[in-house]
């Protein structure tokens, strides 16, 4: 077999020592390239994400098949080429993360999953051609409701790019049909919004119902109301928001002190 060698351009400072440790959807860090190589980071601010390519150096080698534990321990096992899990035979992490700010030889970054010390091995910017909106992948789904929301939730901040009240009713919303229909990016669930440009952005993000190729997703301006419609295999779901309410309202009242929730067959009186 042929052997490559690769050479750090830099390592990883974080709280976070072990793997095990590491919360999903990183945490803050700081990547400190070697001095040789701190030339390479010109032109580099320009960039709101990076691709952080990086040695798993504390990850196990020998694992071909492993469970999504951070997600759901309960779920079956998955092959680690299906995941991106920490162990793999060539334990090279592919981390997406927002730069904040660089000062130096250092790259300050955002949602870093790369422990301390972590070896960097290269770092790549985060272009629009590196975007599929509507992807197919597997439904891992969260053991927990407040797990699943809070997925939804930094898929939304991405998409929306701002934590508006009406993004955290999306968010709110898009746990609910989750918890009745499952995978929110399915071909067949058909999402309808009337409510504010905000409502409608957050939903389609998390959604990623498309209006054509498929069909999946209408929208109503409107600043009366803030209602969402679910469909699919002939089950609708409405949602519908109660009133105005604030941050921490939104953040942790019932579902039912928030929404008026109905589910019914299609053609039915619902």
């Amino acid at each position: 077999m042929v052997s490559i060698e690769l050479n750090p351009v830099g390592y990883v400072l974080s709280p976070v020592e072990e793997p095990g440790d590491m919360p999903l959807g990183g945490k803050d860090a700081v990547i400190e390239l070697r001095p040789e190589y701190a030339e390479g980071l010109q032109g580099l601010e320009e960039n709101s994400h990076l691709w952080v390519l990086s040695w798993f150096h504390k990850a196990s080698r020998e694992l071909l098949k492993v469970k999504p534990g951070k997600v759901n321990p309960d779920l079956p096992a998955y092959g680690v080429f299906a995941l991106r899990s920490y162990a793999r035979p060539n334990p090279i992490g592919l981390s997406l993360a927002k730069l904040e700010r660089m000062e130096g030889n250092r790259v300050y970054v955002r949602g870093l999953d790369a422990v301390g010390g972590t070896p960097v091995l290269d770092l790549k910017p985060y272009f629009e051609n590196d975007t599929v909106f509507s992807p197919l992948t597997p439904y891992i789904k969260g053991k927990s409701r407040a797990m699943r929301q809070g997925m939804i939730r930094k898929q939304a901040l991405v998409h929306h790019g701002e934590e508006c009240l009406d993004m955290l009713i999306g968010v709110r919303m898009a746990a609910i049909a989750e918890d009745y229909f499952g995978q929110l990016n399915s071909s067949d669930l058909m999402v309808k919004v009337q409510g504010s440009p905000c409502l409608a952005d957050t939903i389609q993000g998390v959604s990623r119902a498309r209006l054509a190729n498929p069909p999946r997703f209408s929208y109503v301006n409107t600043d009366d109301r803030s209602e969402t419609g679910w469909t699919k295999n002939g089950r609708v779901l409405t949602i519908v928001r109660k009133g105005v309410f604030s941050r921490e309202d939104i953040n942790n009242a019932a579902d039912e002190d928030l929404f008026a929730i109905a589910c019914f067959e299609a053609g039915s009186n619902g």
